[in-house]
């Protein structure tokens, strides 16, 4: 018979038998040994219908195909940008890439300058050194004005919560624009300063105390008071 040994979004750490019988299946941070599942990373313990995932409460970004980043632009080439991504490694941005055409022989800088904010798509990574970008999608641009904040990216899903529930209360609550990178910078722009600011303690917040039980209510409570305690 199956079952569950964990308790949902508890902490668990590497090695801690989370799940047994076959009708549970490994995911993210976890593994198989016969018909038991384990955690391999120290992290929240997640039950996604009957996958079994550990999400970590630290670590650098790892690029994926297909993330959503937000990155800087640190250097600029003949063929196109290097874009900082805050982690090791920069990212590739080729002009054949970029969101708007450009002739051969422009001058880059009119297009994307050293230290503009970019919002991007992982195009393709190989062994996470190399990381090609395309800015070839709906929403993916220079982003201007507004702010940068950093999150620990293992909690960026739950910044963005279930089908965007989190994030679509913050961005509600503040009058807020936010676009989250999946490599854990935030981009936030409001109408007002104080608007930006309760945004940003928000979003903080969260990353937080992102593994404590009933966190959706003590943020709607903590945006109804300003950010008051």
């Amino acid at each position: 018979m199956s079952k569950i040994l964990m308790k949902e979004k508890s902490i668990v750490v590497p090695g801690e038998e989370l799940a047994e019988g076959m009708d549970y299946l490994p995911g993210m941070g976890s593994f198989r040994e016969g018909d038991k599942i384990f955690s391999s990373k120290l992290g929240l313990g997640l039950l996604d219908n009957k996958l079994i995932k550990v999400i970590p409460l630290t670590g650098t970004y790892m690029p994926r195909t297909d993330d959503q980043v937000i990155g800087r632009v640190s250097d600029i080439s003949f063929g196109g940008w290097f874009v900082n991504l805050g982690g090791p490694y920069d990212a590739n941005l080729s002009i054949r890439e970029a969101s708007e055409f450009i002739e051969r022989g422009a001058d880059l800088t009119t297009f994307y300058n050293f230290g503009d904010i970019i919002m991007a798509k992982v195009s393709k990574v190989i062994r996470n050194s190399i990381i090609d970008l395309s800015m070839k999608g709906p929403g993916l641009r220079k982003l201007k004005d507004g702010k940068i904040i950093e999150v620990t990216p293992s909690k960026v899903p739950r910044i963005i919560g279930k089908q965007g529930s989190m994030i679509s209360l913050i961005k509600e609550k503040t009058n807020c624009k936010i676009f989250v990178g999946q490599n854990g910078l935030i981009w936030i722009k409001g109408e007002k300063v104080e608007d930006e600011v309760l945004a940003t303690n928000a979003i903080l917040k969260v990353d937080e105390e992102s593994h404590n039980e009933g966190l959706t209510d003590r943020i709607k409570e903590f945006l109804k008071k300003g950010g008051k305690k």
